[in-house]
């Protein structure tokens, strides 16, 4: 028999999940990420608006190296000091009352969808457990989370759908409320849509929205794990409609690159859950619960947020100018502070290829659009260098028939 042990692999161990781009980063310097050859990357995709704070903050490496050296892991069964601490600020920078720690956005919706049943089920409603969704959203991967968001391309080829959903379409007040049944618990969505294109919910949609919940006695949920932790210039981006949600799921910059998700929940909510009913072997962690705390030491920083709202606008306007330069590359922008999105003419995975290319890393989306999310750290400068390359990709761009890109 040969040994084949030491024999090169004829395909990937690796699940073929995702179609990645033929680069290896090494090492990441703030706002900068490095390839193993050694070229330097402008990093406006920000692990999908993960690193918040940009790459090896010297806060979030001093926080982490001190916790590493001390404990990892316990196990829920015991008191972290870490999850009360983080809670506490959590709560005392919200409308939450209580919060519940897991590992990633999925988790932090799929605990929010059973916190929205499960409290209707204890205060003597059992029958509502439906939930309502809008067209367009992303709320995870799991089957009940593909469920909410009702996109047929994460749905297909895995069976029947999860009951307990009814997708409306978005911004669509009339379908909303005649979609509300006497089975209805919940209204979910994301104030800004992320996967689904940079879509962001008017302020006024989201007020009626509020309004609806408390007229039907339904809880409102919303998904801020992209556009949360101070993206849209204010810690949650449901803010800016100056509204109070019941449930909140958070996670992406909440822990800066380090896995980290959370459920919020406001008083009336958390009625929903006691000992037992719900949990996570991993989640809350003392590793999870020193990132995330070093997160916030840095965001509720006087100023922080405003900068944050200031950089937002000033690269809005580099990108609108761009548009009104480039019209055959570029046709709008959409989002929030540093929550942006560029709606392309040309196709946008070729657009992002070609700035990767030109040293530029963006996120492709729905409706044609390449999200730009720059770590919240961006300096006015770094804003300028990805402008300049946003701008020669468009200039170079191949010309079609009829002189238009």
């Amino acid at each position: 028999m040969t040994d084949t042990k030491d024999a090169a692999p004829t395909h990937s161990p690796l699940l073929p999940t995702y179609a990645r781009y033929p680069v290896t980063m090494d090492r990441g310097e703030g706002c900068w990420l490095i390839a193993t050859d050694g070229r330097r990357y402008l990093d406006f995709g920000t692990g999908i608006a993960v690193t918040a704070l940009g790459h090896a903050h010297p806060h979030l490496v001093e926080k982490l190296t001190e916790q590493v050296a001390k404990l990892w892991h316990t196990s829920n069964l015991y008191h972290i000091p870490g999850q009360e601490r983080l809670a506490q600020r959590l709560v005392d920078s919200s409308f939450a009352y209580q919060a519940f720690f897991c590992n990633s956005g999925m988790e932090a919706m799929e605990g929010s969808i059973k916190l929205a049943r499960r409290y209707h089920a204890v205060t003597g409603n059992p029958q509502k457990y439906r939930i309502i969704t809008v067209e367009g959203a992303f709320h995870g991967r799991s089957l009940a989370t593909l469920a909410a968001a009702n996109n047929p391309k994460y749905l297909k080829g895995f069976g029947p759908k999860v009951d307990g959903f009814d997708n409306v379409p978005f911004a669509n007040m009339n379908a909303l409320r005649a979609a509300i049944s006497d089975e209805t618990a919940a209204i979910l969505l994301e104030p800004v849509q992320g996967e689904g294109g940079i879509r962001a919910a008017s302020l006024d949609y989201l007020r009626q929205i509020r309004t609806a919940c408390d007229e039907f006695g339904l809880l409102m949920v919303l998904d801020e794990v992209q556009s949360g932790m101070g993206r849209t210039g204010k810690l949650w981006a449901h803010e800016w409609a100056g509204i109070e949600p019941d449930i909140v799921g958070s996670a992406k910059g909440l822990g800066g690159g380090f896995p980290v998700g959370a459920v919020l929940a406001g008083e009336k909510a958390a009625q929903g859950f006691e000992p037992g009913v719900h949990g996570t072997t991993f989640g809350g962690n003392p590793l999870a619960m020193a990132a995330a705390n070093a997160v916030l030491d840095v965001i509720l920083e006087p100023g922080f947020l405003a900068a944050v709202e200031q950089k937002g606008a000033l690269l809005t306007q580099g990108l609108e100018k761009l548009i009104a330069r480039h019209p055959g590359i570029y046709e709008a922008v959409r989002g929030a502070g540093l929550l942006l999105g560029l709606k392309c003419v040309v196709p946008n995975g070729e657009v992002a290829t070609a700035l990767l290319h030109a040293g530029l890393l963006v996120v492709p989306a729905a409706e044609n659009v390449i999200r730009i999310l720059p770590p919240l750290i961006v300096s006015e400068a770094e804003i300028a260098i990805a402008l300049d390359i946003l701008d020669k990709v468009a200039a170079g761009w191949p010309k079609a028939e009829g002189g238009k890109a």
